[in-house]
């Protein structure tokens, strides 16, 4: 029995390693692609890839592919060391500071007003959970959800384990009838079919609105905790575009960074190619545009991050609503790196984060205990 245990510990780990290399290779090939697509594609001088090397030897005890750093110097025009390749994070770091294995259940969003109980966190009408509906937090069978939703005005219809805003629908209905292409309300579940749910629209702040309208236009405010202390890593807002329903940058919309005191970046950055958008569909230009109640969103990501031990590094999506209070649309126990918009992957925080996670168990290969 030993020997077999062993034989098959050494094939998981061969495996393991296999799907690690396969990773690292998609990644780069993706990142390659989109540098090829770049209007304007910059090279680091040697001396540059020495500065980038030093840092990164200085900090793991090797050196990391300099592919992102050309990459984000490309887009942005600014050069920095910081930069953090994508593999590296995705593969290396995030998985040191994140329990891997809790990731896709902390990450329902159904379940947020349950984890974080008392605080402002947009209100779920009816959810399905594993295929069993509750409705204003009471279980309820399917017919008596699709009674409950015969008629609904101003809502959002979403799934609860997807990222990147698939599925997400301005939701109205009117006798049983949706605005989704002509769909019965009970049809529009059978589509859904497990794992949705359907939530107030929040009404943002007139100066976030004023953004894009169509959309509820996010601050994604990454945190990272470090004892009893939560830093703030970077602060971005996402904004739609004019008719969107979601603010995605994957989706289509825009984001430029936050400073400390609140106010919008110079530039904003779109898909993979599309750089320095100066003024939003709505005409407002970005730079220096003084964004509402900053520093309450600021203690708020603070407060809920020490409600969820598990992730040491969050990704909180908040808006701010027509009062001035935060609100948490969804949080991300996997986020990515917003560093076109940052110029930078982790800021001034990059190098004690790096040095900070670099011994511990890397979750996804390794497990946890």
């Amino acid at each position: 029995m030993r020997i077999i245990a062993f034989i098959m510990n050494k094939i998981a780990g061969i495996v393991a390693r296999y799907n690690k290399f396969q990773s690292h290779k998609a990644i780069k090939e993706k990142i390659t692609c989109n540098f090829k697509d770049l209007a304007i594609r910059r090279k680091l001088t040697n001396e540059q890839k020495r500065e980038v090397d030093d840092f990164f030897v200085s900090m793991i005890g090797k050196k990391v592919p300099l592919y992102c750093h050309e990459y984000f110097y490309s887009r942005t025009g600014v050069f920095s060391k910081d930069y953090i390749p994508k593999d590296f994070y995705t593969l290396e770091l995030r998985p040191k500071a994140n329990v891997y294995k809790f990731q896709e259940a902390y990450d329902d969003k159904s379940i947020y007003d349950i984890i974080l109980a008392g605080e402002n966190v947009v209100h779920a009408i009816l959810k399905n959970m594993n295929g069993y509906y509750y409705y204003e937090g009471k279980p309820v069978s399917e017919k008596e959800a699709i009674e409950l939703c015969q008629n609904m005005d101003g809502v959002i219809i979403k799934p609860t384990m997807e990222m990147q805003g698939n599925g997400v629908k301005l939701l109205k209905v009117i006798n049983g009838k949706t605005n989704v292409n002509d769909l019965t309300i009970g049809e529009l579940f059978k589509q859904y079919n497990r794992n949705f749910l359907i939530q107030e629209r929040v009404r943002q702040h007139k100066d976030i609105a004023a953004l894009n309208p169509t959309s509820v236009n996010t601050m994604r405010i990454l945190t990272y905790r470090s004892g009893m202390e939560v830093l703030i890593i970077y602060s971005v807002i996402r904004i739609g575009r004019s008719g969107q329903v979601i603010d995605n940058q994957c989706a289509g919309g825009i984001s430029t960074a936050i400073t400390k005191d609140g106010k919008l970046g110079k530039a904003a950055f779109g898909g993979y190619t599309e750089d320095n958008i100066l003024v939003t569909d709505t005409g407002i230009t970005l730079d220096g545009y003084q964004l509402p109640s900053y520093d309450k969103a600021i203690e708020f990501v603070k407060r809920l991050h020490m409600k969820l031990p598990y992730f040491n590094i969050i990704g909180w999506d908040v808006s701010i609503e027509e009062n001035g209070d935060p609100i948490l649309i969804e949080y991300n126990t996997n986020p990515g790196l917003s560093q076109s918009a940052f110029c930078s992957g982790m800021g001034e925080n990059t190098e004690r984060i790096i040095r900070e996670l670099w011994p511990r168990r890397n979750t996804m290969y390794e497990g946890y205990n």
